[in-house]
């Protein structure tokens, strides 16, 4: 079934988000989109219901792209909508949506979605092993069969420790031999030698991730379709005409042009917990649908700067010892995301009585629904002391620790 919908179009605020998933939680879809999104599109998006116009003192009455909106469903604007209670009145009184927004519908609009645009293809799916890409597979399986999705899972060297031994310990259960292991460590970081900016160290790791399911997929007989755990905020922070793009996340921004498939993305309209939603629906496990998120570039968005092989190690067993700890003192089911980042730099410290010059390693612990804003989480000190002394004990390219207390926003949650 087709949700009932209420457009948000984006002129330029940053609140986009927030205003959707408050539409959202009242049990009635919401997207966003920009003002030259034509009519048709929308109304192919959900049963039309209403229109939110959001943007700074706007007069509706000049918009150039709002003719065809305002007289096919009630509109207003976002600063009409002061209070919670405004909001409800417009969504249910003036617009007449209906609750219908939830896991089930979704699911099984997806389900509908992907057999009616894949049929009897294959997908090949990039399979990190996080609960987006679980999700999508499970998706996958649901509408067209364990034997028509092929799930790839690349370990770029940007993985943390145990990575992707876990994932393929966990996912050969379900996918057995359509589960296929590709080790391209040195591909990935011979690609990155020397690349200090973030947005291209994104788009090289895209771009190769999509260069070696292009290679995989022609071992197998004419598969058209690559299937991508793309969730709403990756959508929304890569930017739109009229809202700053945040970052360019490697499954959006990082994209190659030539691109020779036909994306599969059924999640990318939703939220984080939206997603671990789905996840509980479809009946995944626990481990998977609550497992800490872990960005596509890996470890190349926390080995700050240009990557080294041997800073990227340091940072790979110094995050180690963050989650082992978190995992003993109970953190890892209170903290939504914690991580362990290594700028590109080295300070002055003392070893066996000398001088000796080590890495930083800034411990980052944030708190979130949506990903789109954050929290710090308050962490005991003498958690932090026994963190800080096991990896500058058990780490010596390590001489100094630090906590990182930057909410969302100003701070990202990454640190590139």
């Amino acid at each position: 079934m087709k949700q009932d919908l209420i457009a948000i179009i984006d002129l330029g605020r940053d609140d986009n988000a927030e205003l959707a998933r408050e539409i959202r939680s009242l049990g009635v879809y919401s997207e966003v989109y920009p003002q030259e999104t034509t009519i048709e599109h929308i109304q192919s998006r959900g049963v039309l219901k209403g229109f939110i116009f959001n943007g700074s003192e706007i007069d509706v009455n000049d918009l150039p792209f709002h003719k065809n909106y305002v007289t096919t469903a009630p509109y207003t604007t976002k600063e009409a909508l002061n209070s919670s209670k405004a909001l409800n009145s417009f969504v249910f009184n003036t617009c007449g949506a209906s609750k219908t927004w939830n896991a089930d519908n979704f699911i099984d609009d997806q389900v509908a979605l992907i057999r009616k645009a894949v049929g009897k293809e294959k997908v090949l799916l990039a399979l990190s092993g996080g609960v987006d890409s679980s999700v999508v597979a499970a998706l996958l399986i649901k509408a067209i069969g364990g034997e028509n999705v092929i799930c790839v899972h690349v370990n770029n060297g940007l993985m943390r420790k145990g990575e992707s031994e876990a994932v393929i310990d966990v996912f050969s259960n379900y996918l057995k031999d359509n589960l296929i292991y590709i080790d391209a460590t040195d591909r990935f970081l011979n690609k990155l030698v020397g690349v200090s900016d973030p947005e291209t160290k994104r788009k090289i790791i895209g771009n190769e991730f999509i260069y070696i399911f292009e290679e995989e997929a022609k071992k197998h007989k004419d598969i058209k379709f690559l299937g991508q755990g793309t969730i709403y905020s990756d959508v929304i922070e890569s930017g739109t005409k009229a809202g700053k793009a945040i970052k360019a996340h490697h499954n959006v921004g990082g994209l190659p042009e030539d691109l020779s498939f036909t994306l599969v993305e059924p999640i990318k309209y939703l939220f984080k917990d939206e997603v671990r939603a789905c996840g509980k629906a479809l009946g995944l496990p626990d481990e998977m649908v609550y497992r800490q998120p872990f960005p596509g570039p890996g470890l190349g968005v926390r080995c700050l700067g240009a990557i080294t092989r041997d800073r990227l190690e340091s940072l790979r067993e110094a995050d180690a010892i963050l989650r082992e700890e978190f995992a003993k003192t109970g953190l890892s089911k209170k903290v939504w995301q914690y991580f362990i980042a290594i700028p590109d730099m080295k300070t002055v410290g003392v070893r066996n009585k000398s001088r000796s010059m080590g890495f930083v390693a800034i411990i980052r612990a944030v708190n979130t629904t949506d990903a789109m804003t954050a929290t710090i989480e308050h962490i005991d000190y003498q958690i932090l002391d026994r963190i800080t002394q096991r990896i500058i004990t058990e780490v010596p390219t390590i001489n100094r620790v630090c906590y990182d207390l930057t909410p969302k926003p100003t701070g990202t949650i990454e640190w590139e």
